[in-house]
């Protein structure tokens, strides 16, 4: 019963976290997407130019629907912006785009962690749906074996995630440099752009402690499971 108690706790932490860094975020976003750019340069503008001068006339920018759905495509060579930041000229706008043009310089550069990423997210994803089955059954089943077959598949998850913060974490630096080196902010603009960045980048350490509750919370359950037999 006492690791019960202590898994439900977990849970509730982990909910938590993972609410707090979705507010922080979305609180962040809305401030800053308030505030326009002294060169009004419009979230594709910040992307073009970024990218032509990185020698990646290549990449395409492409408008998406949906709110902070922004993302580097490698596949494709195309850089996606939601509607918002795609024709927007705020220090988000500005931001963001700069970010994802940081993704499409680090598949120029074959930066090494974005490169171990993509290459094993079809494997995470078969863990994952696997882990997760595992889990279920083993719940449902009161079935230990189950459960831990699941953790272990789960942690490729967890690999996936923790390859994930270098690689964001280096976009936003790289995206810094462009928006200085370009001159498209000042100097008091890209500290906006950094804070909006940080606030960005804490998602991604909010769902690395989240799966490691959820993991030791599985681990609990699996100890007390153990216990009953």
């Amino acid at each position: 019963m006492e690791n019960l108690y202590y898994s439900n706790i977990i849970y509730l932490v982990s909910f938590l976290i993972t609410l707090i860094a979705q507010i922080f975020v979305s609180s962040s976003y809305s401030r800053y997407k308030k505030i326009l750019n002294s060169k009004d340069n419009t979230g594709y503008d910040t992307a073009r130019k970024i990218l032509d001068k990185n020698n990646l006339e290549d990449v395409m920018i492409l408008e998406t629907k949906g709110n902070l759905t922004d993302h580097y495509d490698p596949k494709r060579k195309v850089i996606k912006l939601s509607t918002d930041i795609y024709h927007g000229s705020s220090i988000a706008s500005a931001a963001v785009a700069a970010h994802e043009c940081g993704h499409a310089i680090q598949d120029k550069n074959k930066y090494i962690p974005m490169r171990i990423r993509s290459a094993i997210v079809p494997f995470v994803n078969i863990c994952t749906r696997l882990g997760y089955l595992a889990i279920l059954i083993g719940l449902i089943f009161n079935r230990a074996p189950l459960l831990e077959a699941g953790i272990i598949l789960l942690l490729a998850m967890l690999v996936f995630q923790l390859i994930t913060l270098p690689v964001e974490f280096n976009a936003s630096k790289r995206a810094l440099n462009e928006l200085e080196k370009e001159k498209i902010l000042d100097k008091e603009e890209k500290g906006n752009a950094r804070n909006m960045l940080v606030a960005a980048a804490f998602t991604y350490v909010a769902s690395v402690l989240s799966t490691l509750l959820q993991i030791f919370r599985l681990v609990l359950i699996s100890s007390s499971s153990d216990r009953r037999r």
